[in-house]
């Protein structure tokens, strides 16, 4: 079993990545009761948790059925990274996580996420104080490096692993890559089959389909694997995984009742969380992923996000149930989000 610590996975573990701006505890709440087995907050800067702001200390809210579940921080400065884990461990997580990924431009410019890449010696230093101001296990979430002439991964890994992390999860493209191409996925195998490795390694991009994470399984050893932007509106995806790996046979998609009871999970945990404002406003962006493939869906959609109040929303759900109550959906191919000022690892 490929635990962290004393966190106890399943054999092949299915993670649901830390994606800014989207997995909050509304959105984690519905992967989670789709089968999502380890879950991440979205990345807190380790610089706005010590100055005690707001929007930081709200990303650290998570509720017991979420566990395991780690808090992922970022930053450049060690000591910022060494205090921002020790506020973390204070909400008692499973797992303290390092964001040694995100390719957005204003977080490396500051020499943070993916920017830590151009100098693996402070990438060791950072991740070193991290490990000795917590007790919690901690783990790592990086790329395979800068660009196609630095891709220093098999250096990395070795020696995260030897200051003492639990796990690393490899995205497969570097940060000039940003979202676009193909995730190269052959490093992370050659990882995962380094004798010297011994910590759980999980792989990440472009995974979103079930026979594609029975492949890249087989192909590349990994111990499990991180899924971020196809389960964007699709977080059937893990349950989906699970029984094509256990069977070799596929799901039906999910049915339009599953996909309005969905919503209607995530419309109201979005309202106990951010308040009617902000929970209704920002639940507009996924209700497009939800109900994609509806035929002339435009006009219902209009009315979704326009409306201002749950009893409103709710009753256009219970529109949309009645008038495509014949419409059977095929599973057909997850379109895969390009973020450009996001950043969901």
């Amino acid at each position: 079993m490929p635990n962290i610590g004393p966190i106890q996975l399943p054999e092949f573990p299915l993670l649901l990545a830390p994606m800014e701006d989207v997995s909050d505890p509304p959105f984690r709440a519905v992967c989670k009761d789709n089968g999502a087995d380890l879950m991440y907050s979205e990345f807190i800067s380790s610089e706005g948790l010590i100055r005690d702001a707001m929007k930081s200390r709200k990303k650290l809210d998570f509720t017991e059925e979420e566990r395991p579940f780690g808090i992922q921080i970022f930053g450049g400065d060690e000591e910022a990274m060494g205090m921002s884990a020790r506020i973390c461990e204070t909400v008692n997580p499973d797992l303290v996580d390092i964001n040694f990924g995100c390719p957005v431009k204003k977080v490396v410019s500051k020499g943070a996420g993916a920017g830590v890449l151009k100098d693996i010696d402070l990438m060791i230093r950072l991740t070193e104080v991290v490990v000795k101001s917590t007790k919690l296990p901690v783990t790592v979430k990086t790329r395979l490096g800068w660009d196609d002439q630095s891709k220093n991964i098999e250096e990395v890994a070795e020696r995260l692993q030897d200051v003492g992390i639990q796990a690393l999860t490899i995205h497969g493209r570097t940060r000039c890559q940003l979202y676009k191409g193909e995730a190269d996925w052959t490093l992370i195998g050659k990882i995962k089959n380094n004798p010297r490795i011994k910590i759980p390694i999980f792989g990440n991009g472009d995974i979103d389909s079930p026979q594609k994470a029975l492949e890249y399984k087989n192909r590349y050893g990994v111990d499990g694997i991180m899924i971020g932007r196809a389960a964007i509106g699709y977080p059937w995806i893990f349950r989906e995984i699970k029984h094509f790996l256990n069977t070799n046979s596929s799901m039906p998609a999910p049915s339009l009742q599953e996909r309005v009871d969905v919503c209607r999970k995530h419309l109201d945990r979005s309202l106990e969380w951010k308040g009617p404002v902000v929970g209704i406003n920002e639940m507009r962006r996924h209700y497009t992923n939800y109900l994609k493939g509806l035929p002339g869906i435009k006009e219902f959609r209009y009315k979704l996000v326009t409306l201002t109040s749950r009893e409103a929303i709710h009753e256009v759900l219970d529109q949309i149930l009645e008038h495509y109550k014949d419409y059977e959906f095929e599973r057909s191919p997850i379109e895969l989000i390009n973020y450009h000022e996001k950043c969901p690892l």
